[in-house]
């Protein structure tokens, strides 16, 4: 089942009721009154990001919604995502899990890690073929990832596919403090973040505990590694955004609505067409599989 992805960019109240997600809207809103209180099914729901500062949840709600495993993301005073919460179960043989990826082996975690960079690459040479441009060198340094990726394949693919994704007017950098598009790609990130990691937890895994991110600070290091080979999807939409029109340095209502059906967008993955929500759920079982031994390959989305 597909989940639904809720923005709430303007005063609410958010409470629960009968396994229902309520919805109040406050009065001098331009909603008719008899149209102000909204119900939708927790079941129905997979993220949440909440952007307004005047928005009131009560903890039984948000207690649901962790019960239903449904990603929360919070937004800074910028109205961007700053913070994700998940639930701490999420899966019935969740100890189980998590000691076959803690006891993971480093052979088996550079294996891993070659599987996802060599799909990264491939997938934004395929974002680099739709917009025109050379993917030859993307395809040979695909082929030349190594076990744990010790020749930095990935760094050189992504200097190059970065200096060639956008038009040449733009003089583009990839950087999370830089000037737009990053406001986009970093909106568009935030929201699969916390997709992959949903999907993690669901499969009874520690998305804090990665394969190749290891920062002390960083809560969620696995979800980091296996989002990679899902970025260029990222990128391929927001080149749909500003396909034609002045690059935004101030993200809208309207931006901010197309960033957020990323986890509706089509993916293929295993030759079958599916919603990135559904895929990411297909990527984080098989991973969960390879870490008790019973698989050799992660399932990744192929770009075509």
């Amino acid at each position: 089942m597909i989940k639904r992805t809720l923005f709430f960019g303007n005063p609410a109240y958010l409470h629960y009721k009968d396994e229902q997600l309520v919805i109040t809207l406050p009065e001098g809103s331009m909603v008719p009154e008899k149209e102000r209180n909204i119900t939708i099914p927790i079941e129905d729901v997979g993220v949440i990001v909440i952007e307004h500062p005047q928005i009131t949840l009560t903890h039984l709600l948000l207690s649901a919604l962790l019960e239903n495993n449904v990603a929360v993301i919070t937004c800074d005073s910028q109205h961007m995502p700053s913070g994700l919460l998940l639930p701490l179960e999420g899966n019935t043989t969740q100890q189980e899990r998590f000691r076959h990826q803690i006891n993971a082996s480093e052979p088996l975690r550079k294996q891993l890690w070659q599987q996802t960079v060599r799909q990264k690459i491939l997938n934004q040479a395929a974002v680099l073929k739709q917009q025109g441009g050379k993917t030859e060198n993307m395809r040979y340094w695909a082929d030349q990832v190594k076990s744990g990726d010790t020749e930095n394949h990935e760094g050189r693919a992504a200097a190059y596919y970065w200096g060639e994704l956008f038009d040449s007017s733009i003089d583009f950098r990839r950087d999370r403090e830089g000037f737009a598009p990053n406001n986009l790609l970093n909106y568009g990130y935030a929201i699969l973040r916390a997709t992959i990691a949903r999907s993690l937890v669901a499969s009874g895994m520690l998305p804090t505990f990665g394969i190749h991110h290891h920062n002390r600070y960083n809560a969620y290091c696995l979800a980091d590694d296996m989002m990679e080979p899902y970025r260029p999807y990222v990128d391929q939409l927001v080149l749909e955004i500003i396909d034609g029109t002045e690059i935004p340095e101030e993200l809208t209502i309207v931006h901010k609505k197309k960033l957020l059906q990323i986890p509706v967008l089509d993916v293929m993955i295993n030759d079958r067409r599916s919603p990135l929500m559904l895929a990411t759920q297909q990527t984080a079982a098989s991973l969960a599989k390879c870490f008790q031994g019973e698989l050799r390959k992660v399932e990744f989305p192929e770009m075509n």
